[in-house]
């Protein structure tokens, strides 16, 4: 998967990473490309073998379990897989500390539909007391310029906590969420997550006092954490 830079990006961030009364809340969005890195190359075959069925010999029923319905449809389709392997790679690339090689299909669900979220979303963000991100930022303006959401699949991604990088030992985090837009035809996806952390849980590397900085100040390592930023920008891109 490629990052893709566009302008906007840290002040719809910034927005994402504030203080309320009970606790501090993390968010992200970030646009990929669904052009393969190097190492997304290895993902796909790892995928492919997993669940092609002409890997796996049925059972004696005749049936391969890799022939189950799964969020993204029949895992014994190509189309069902490639988008497994897209989410799994868009975590892999958000979290380059971590590993997602093994998540499984039924980790990730199929939202009924972009409003939905949205409004799920939106509802979080107001509860909270962050009225400047829906209402002043506009950031599902920006998100739309960017995925074109008539044309848009959401998924979650709902782990187990020992597999979630939101529930790391210590973290302190009260509640969490994964979304992906997902728009076949751009082969493109917007990832945004959100979680919100005690007060009482160390701080959140990467994160602190970003309220307090300007754009210029914000710089790459906000957008891309780690060392391996480089391998998944793509280019960039402008709204305007």
């Amino acid at each position: 998967m490629k990052f893709l830079e566009y302008a906007g990006i840290d002040a719809i961030n910034s927005a994402l990473v504030f203080e309320t009364p009970e606790c501090k809340v993390y968010g992200r969005v970030e646009p990929y490309s669904c052009k393969a890195a190097g190492a997304d190359k290895k993902l796909y075959k790892q995928i492919e073998f997993k669940y092609d069925p002409s890997n796996s010999p049925p059972d004696e029923s005749g049936m391969s379990f890799r022939s189950i319905i799964s969020p993204f449809g029949p895992l014994d389709q190509p189309a069902s897989r490639k988008t497994l392997f897209y989410l799994i790679g868009t975590l892999n690339a958000s979290f380059p500390d971590y590993d997602f090689s093994d998540a499984k299909p039924e980790q990730f669900r199929k939202e009924p539909s972009v409003a939905m979220v949205v409004n799920s979303v939106n509802a979080t963000l107001l509860n909270h007391g962050n009225e400047r991100a829906v209402k002043e930022l506009r950031i599902w303006d920006s998100i739309d310029t960017l995925i074109e959401f008539e044309d848009t699949d959401v998924y979650s991604y709902n782990p187990e906590s020992d597999s979630d990088p939101n529930e790391e030992e210590g973290g302190g985090t009260l509640w969490s969420f994964n979304y992906f837009f997902f728009n076949r035809r751009l082969k493109r996806i917007i990832y945004l997550t959100m979680k919100g952390v005690s007060y009482g849980a160390p701080s959140e590397e990467g994160h602190d006092d970003y309220s307090d900085m300007s754009d210029d100040d914000m710089g790459v390592g906000y957008r891309r954490r780690g060392l391996r930023y480089d391998d998944y920008v793509a280019g960039e891109m402008d709204l305007m």
